[in-house]
């Protein structure tokens, strides 16, 4: 059994698009005719460039081997150049080609991909989803209303979520770390308030947001959220400098959760020994893909930390990040977005599902998904921007800052 073709599917999402702009599937075929599905996450550069680069890694690191050979392959990609340490574009496209590899070992044993990595430890696994406008309501003004935001809050509650986030804080930008306007840290909290007043205690609060605050700053912030005891404070840091973090963990009585823009065990570890987050967010398509991923949540077991595989992303990494998670006793929970997605469910024709806010682990072969190629054929992606995009211009701090969530596509 040895890897032989490669193609990358390039899908635009149709509006809302949530999940971003675009996705990056990534199917390989092996010599005998097995094939499996990957995905690769936000790349920072454009989609052509990106795919120009899971070609490369392909062709030079995987074409020709064996599935199995995951470790080799890893250890070619991560070193390739003279580097030896994380590469947030290599890693993305190779991070992609293994969970297709995975994928293949799955289907050439007749095995979910679970059972191949250490068998199920949990049979359905707890999710969360972002809360996004709700019929009717004015999608711009959604995102800093505390009333819709409780709305949406409530709704996700009744469909049985137990956790829920949201992020208010204000917009991330090309500039680093800022500290946070009175006017974002005044929202912040009437927007938990909020919330917490419509769901009480039937669901955990996780406060989002992205990077976008110096340490000091992040400390206001976190230190006026304690009292609605949010199950955790996300990245609130840029994540260039992984020992920041813990001066905001040991200052905040809140558990900090990162890891989506972080590559490999090497970063993780850094931040594990460090104290500075007892709460990792891995995403699949990025982190360097399932077994390595598998590792990191080795290393933050531990360290007595949990895990919560990020999504922000298309079925097939939410696939990939369910097939770890069946297997990990530190899982905490894992992203879905909304119900499963109205454009993610039907690209996998439907073969996962969220049922009372929990994902049942499927058993199916491989990911345990049915990939729909002709949806995907029927929405390529067309244009050059990025997946995610930063906001160029700084935080605004005599008005308020009308942060805009998730990419949306008009």
């Amino acid at each position: 059994m040895k890897l032989q073709d490669l193609e990358t599917f390039v899908i635009g999402t149709p509006p809302p698009g949530w999940g971003g702009r675009y996705w990056l599937i990534v199917k390989l075929t092996t010599a005998c005719g097995i094939v499996g599905y990957g995905e690769v996450y936000a790349a920072s550069v454009g989609p052509r460039a990106m795919v120009a680069v899971i070609e490369d890694v392909f062709t030079r690191h995987m074409q020709g081997e064996s599935p199995e050979n995951i470790e080799l392959m890893f250890r070619r990609a991560y070193s390739a150049g003279f580097t030896q340490r994380p590469d947030l574009t290599v890693m993305g496209a190779f991070s992609g080609l293994e969970i297709a590899c995975w994928d293949i070992l799955g289907k050439a044993h007749d095995r979910p991909v679970h059972a191949l990595i250490g068998g199920r430890m949990n049979e359905r696994l707890r999710a969360y989803t972002y809360l996004y406008p709700l019929s009717g309501m004015d999608p711009r003004a959604f995102w800093s209303s505390p009333d819709m935001q409780a709305e949406a809050a409530l709704a996700a509650v009744e469909q049985g979520f137990t956790a829920i986030k949201f992020d208010p804080a204000g917009p991330y930008t090309i500039r680093g770390g800022h500290q946070p306007a009175l006017s974002d840290i005044d929202l912040s909290v009437r927007m938990c308030r909020a919330i917490r007043d419509a769901v009480g205690t039937r669901a955990d609060l996780l406060f989002g947001t992205h990077g976008q605050f110096t340490p000091s700053g992040a400390i206001r912030l976190g230190q006026a959220l304690e009292p609605f005891s949010p199950l955790w404070f996300e990245e609130p840091i840029p994540p260039d400098n992984l020992l920041d973090f813990a001066q905001v963990a040991q200052a905040v009585r809140i558990p900090l959760a990162t890891g989506e823009r972080m590559t490999t065990k090497a970063e993780f570890g850094t931040l594990l020994r460090s104290g500075g987050a007892s709460i990792l967010q891995p995403a699949l398509g990025r982190s360097g893909g399932i077994l390595e991923t598998k590792k990191i949540a080795g290393m933050a077991e531990a360290f007595g930390a949990q895990v919560a595989p990020h999504l922000y992303a298309g079925p097939v990494e939410w696939a990939a990040n369910i097939q770890l998670g069946a297997t990990l006793p530190n899982l905490l929970l894992v992203e879905t977005i909304q119900t499963g997605g109205e454009f993610h469910l039907p690209l996998i024709r439907h073969s996962l599902r969220v049922e009372d806010g929990y994902i049942p682990v499927p058993t199916a072969p491989g990911l345990g998904i049915d990939f729909d190629e002709g949806l995907a054929r029927a929405h390529p992606y067309d244009d050059s921007a990025l997946h995610l995009q930063m906001q160029e211009a700084p935080c605004t701090y005599g008005s308020a800052n009308n942060f805009q969530g998730g990419a949306p596509r008009d």
